[in-house]
């Protein structure tokens, strides 16, 4: 017998009208084709694509937690990931604290408090998909796990802002595995701060989805490509196969049991 006959039914999610369901996938869509272009570019167009993923990155993201969490969902998360990106971040411009002494170039556009716009929806892109996985699998340790995926998945995302210039470290200590350019205090930076917001986002948005709402599939497909762009952009077009192997193993091991439950199908 299979093992998938162990598990409970799965829940009849996934109502959505074809034309929701249609937008939902063009503007993910949307998000994917701005990163593919992203190694082929250079100069003003790449500046240009640097800030539009992450922007058309948190709107897929910020679009599916409306459609399949609610309203109440979407907006606290997006309120509270906004302020604490923005706070937490100009605490480490003034402070080196938690992720080592760092500055931001002048190219990502508007700044507030030091900090460009466009790095509290990074924030807000990745919090939505992990609080997901976080809660699928990790119990009384959603706030753990958290911390742990966005870790991981900064592992990808700092040596390539770097190598571009859009932010840069003093590194004067230990660094990250295969990029000398990054303190390992950022990776125990992100691991702190990751937690503490994983945490707060657990305790105050609601966990249940809307019975008529969008499936996790957005959140799934999401997950996958960050796995994949990370460690084919790596190896093919940014020649640092040494990163796509140890942030491509780390962020792989650590997702493994979202995407084998979701496999179960377990609620």
């Amino acid at each position: 017998m299979s093992l998938r006959h162990f598990t409970p039914k799965r829940g009849r999610y996934g109502r959505l009208s074809p034309r929701i369901n249609g937008l939902l996938i063009t503007v993910m869509c949307c998000a994917i084709a701005l990163q593919m272009v992203y190694p082929l570019v250079d100069g003003e167009t790449l500046r240009l694509i640097t800030i539009n993923v992450v922007y058309w990155a948190a709107g897929a993201m910020l679009f599916h937690a409306l459609l399949a969490y609610g309203a109440r969902y979407a907006f606290t998360l997006f309120l509270f990931t906004f302020f604490f990106a923005l706070i937490i971040e100009h605490i480490g411009l003034i402070t080196s604290w938690p992720f080592g002494e760092y500055s931001y170039s002048d190219d990502l556009g508007l700044k507030i408090f030091q900090v460009p716009l466009v790095v509290p929806f990074a924030w807000i892109m990745m919090a939505h998909p992990v609080l997901i996985a976080a809660r699928r699998i990790a119990g009384n340790w959603v706030f753990l796990y958290g911390g742990v995926l966005l870790a991981a998945w900064d592992l990808f995302l700092d040596p390539l802002m770097v190598i571009s210039g859009r932010w840069t470290w003093k590194v004067t200590g230990a660094h990250v595995p295969f990029q000398p350019e990054i303190p390992l205090s950022n990776t125990f930076g992100w691991l702190l701060s990751g937690m503490f917001l994983i945490a707060v986002l657990h305790l105050i948005v609601p966990r249940e989805r809307k019975k008529s709402g969008a499936t996790l599939a957005t959140v799934d497909a999401f997950l996958l490509w960050t796995i994949f762009s990370g460690v084919v952009g790596n190896i093919f077009f940014f020649h640092r196969p040494g990163i796509a192997l140890f942030a491509g193993t780390i962020l792989t091991i650590v997702l493994t049991p979202y995407f084998f439950n979701r496999w179960l199908g377990r609620p």
